[in-house]
């Protein structure tokens, strides 16, 4: 089968994605909506007419971003607090969703964290926010999603996932050595076997669920990566603006190509190519580890991730 293409590729912004998109009376949600590729997801769905709600960790920060998005689109984006970490929380505002919700963005995340931290359930930090978060997140929404009649999930995973697949022995670190790269790892193999999960069980729905790639962005994401390292990789030749880094959030969330498809691993605004689990690191350049879309280990993250939201 033939991977799925679109005329936009790794130089192409998510304003020329968006463009002839009228999104009038659609309602987004976008997680980490504060900076980096977020915030222009959410300016570019704004610009087309979209009802766009920031789910922020900061408020301040949001108030920031959606004062700055009405200066330069002339469009209201709604505030909400939504701290992924805080379950609590992020059920409190999935209860308080009332209405249909067409677009789903789970966003936001935390990169390489360098020392183990965990969260107040006993979790790795990382894996917490970058997938339990929006896991909960997403299923206390699926009422709403289903509402909509035909609505798009879009998980920001990463060519991070290269580094580990989901460790089910031992998701926390509870009897390995914790590495910050590796958890990033898993974490964003877990975004990609989400959207493969939940669009198994929610495409009856009008629900499908999709990943991606953004490519190499300099952000707030990389406050835990040492300077030096940081401007090594300002000078990678690759690396793209936040605008450009969000086109392929909007392919997913957008481009007709895409309509009714899921459990999908885009980059530079295209499907992207599987590769072998055993492929040289070194030697990988783009593509997405079978270990990302694998059915079984979708079914049975899905199931873990259950258990333990219901120990909570």
């Amino acid at each position: 089968m033939s991977l799925i293409t679109t005329p936009f590729g790794a130089s192409s912004t998510a304003d020329e994605v968006a463009a002839g998109h009228d999104l009038t009376g659609k309602r987004a949600v976008v997680t980490g909506g504060a900076s980096g590729i977020g915030v222009e997801t959410a300016r570019t769905l704004a610009r087309a007419g979209a009802e766009v709600t920031i789910g922020v960790r900061d408020p301040a920060a949001g108030r920031a971003a959606a004062e700055d998005i009405a200066t330069t689109t002339g469009a209201e984006v709604r505030v909400a607090e939504l701290d992924l970490v805080d379950l609590a929380g992020v059920r409190r505002f999935a209860a308080d969703w009332t209405g249909p919700l067409h677009l789903l963005v789970n966003n936001a995340g935390v990169m390489a964290v360098p020392e183990l931290r965990r969260t107040r359930e006993g979790w790795e930090q990382q894996f917490a926010t970058n997938h339990l978060g929006h896991f909960a997140l997403a299923t206390g929404l699926h009422r709403a999603l289903a509402a909509a009649g035909g609505a798009r999930l879009v998980a920001v995973s990463s060519s991070g996932h290269h580094a580990s697949p989901v460790v089910f022995d031992d998701l926390h670190y509870e009897h390995r050595p914790y590495d910050p790269w590796s958890a990033y790892g898993q974490s964003k193999t877990a975004n990609a076997l989400f959207a493969v999960a939940a669009t198994r069980r929610w495409s009856g729905d009008g629900v499908h669920a999709n990943s991606l790639m953004p490519g190499g962005i300099m952000t707030n994401l990389q406050r835990h990566i040492p300077a030096d390292t940081r401007a090594e990789w300002s000078q990678v030749p690759t690396l793209k603006t936040p605008q450009q880094g969000a086109a392929t959030t909007m392919t997913a969330a957008l481009a007709p190509e895409f309509a009714g498809v899921g459990g999908k691993y885009l980059e530079d605004c295209a499907e992207s190519p599987v590769i072998a689990d055993d492929a040289e690191t070194t030697a990988v350049r783009g593509g997405v580890r079978r270990w990302a879309l694998d059915p079984e280990s979708a079914e049975r993250l899905w199931e873990a991730s259950r258990r333990l939201l219901d120990e909570v």
